[in-house]
């Protein structure tokens, strides 16, 4: 791949027309909200394979057959809401303001509850309080705390983003990353602060899935709403690089990607 261009070098086009292309499909994006997880924006500018193991439906099964559960980091709760049926104790914890509205809308006509949480220790429940805890992508897992709060017997099951994902797109920002960053995130280490929390992994899968950007304004809106990829990230500081990619784009096709995702169950001993 192409060295990136560097911060400060003057973004330059093959064409006015291509220029205009650029500028277009930049303020496009830069616009569009990125509450809530729904990526459906992207759709017809990216793309990317999914996991084989159908998280939602899983997500879903397990959600039926619950008592009482909780859905860490639930974003909009969108995941949360596409469940056919709810336990009859529903709770989902989200941190950023424009999503706990957004959550809270969606959720509470279902009966579940949504509570404004900082995505750091303790969870503001008690021992035992739940037989389900699930989390799609979580930022961070406080193992402790997800087996302080589950019930003997009670199960975690998330879908998590594994190591170096779409590192082919950060690393065009930000440059090589040390071999540290690109390792976190390992399913391993999961497994590892699962089972010295006390949890048993029943279940650790992982893929490696194909994605594609097709135009610079899905690599914009990529970036604004997924937040930890490049952090900081805005076009005006990264215009450059952007106007690179837009080129590399329109020159070569799609930009590919590798996406990681891992699934992980585990159970608290009864």
């Amino acid at each position: 791949m192409p060295e990136p261009s560097t911060s400060d070098s003057a973004p330059t086009f093959d064409s006015t027309a291509s220029r205009d292309r650029f500028e277009a499909l930049v303020a496009e994006a830069d616009a569009a909200s990125v509450d809530g997880w729904d990526f459906s924006w992207l759709d017809g500018r990216a793309t990317e394979e999914r996991p084989s193991w159908g998280y939602a439906r899983a997500m879903a099964d397990r959600l039926g057959r619950a008592h009482a559960a909780l859905d860490l980091q639930t974003g909009g709760g969108e995941v949360l809401a596409s469940a056919p049926k709810l336990p009859p104790v529903t709770v989902a914890t989200e941190a950023w303001p424009p999503n706990i509205a957004r959550a809270t809308a969606l959720l509470h006509p279902l009966g579940a509850v949504v509570v404004a949480d900082e995505d750091e220790p303790p969870l503001p429940f008690g021992d035992a309080a739940f037989d389900l805890v699930v989390s799609r992508h979580p930022v961070t897992t406080w193992w402790e705390e997800i087996a302080r709060v589950l019930t003997p017997g009670g199960t975690y099951f998330s879908q998590q983003v594994g190591p170096a994902s779409v590192f082919e797109l950060v690393e065009f920002f930000l440059g090589p990353q040390p071999p540290e960053v690109r390792r976190a995130r390992h399913p391993e280490d999961a497994r590892a602060a699962a089972t010295a929390a006390g949890l048993e992994v029943v279940d650790l899968r992982s893929e490696s899935l194909r994605t594609e950007f097709r135009d610079i304004g899905a690599v914009v809106y990529f970036l604004r709403k997924v937040i930890w990829m490049v952090p900081g990230f805005t076009v005006e500081q990264y215009r450059p690089q952007l106007a690179a990619l837009h080129r590399k784009i329109e020159t070569e096709g799609p930009f590919p990607a590798r996406t990681a995702r891992f699934l992980i169950e585990a159970r608290k001993p009864r």
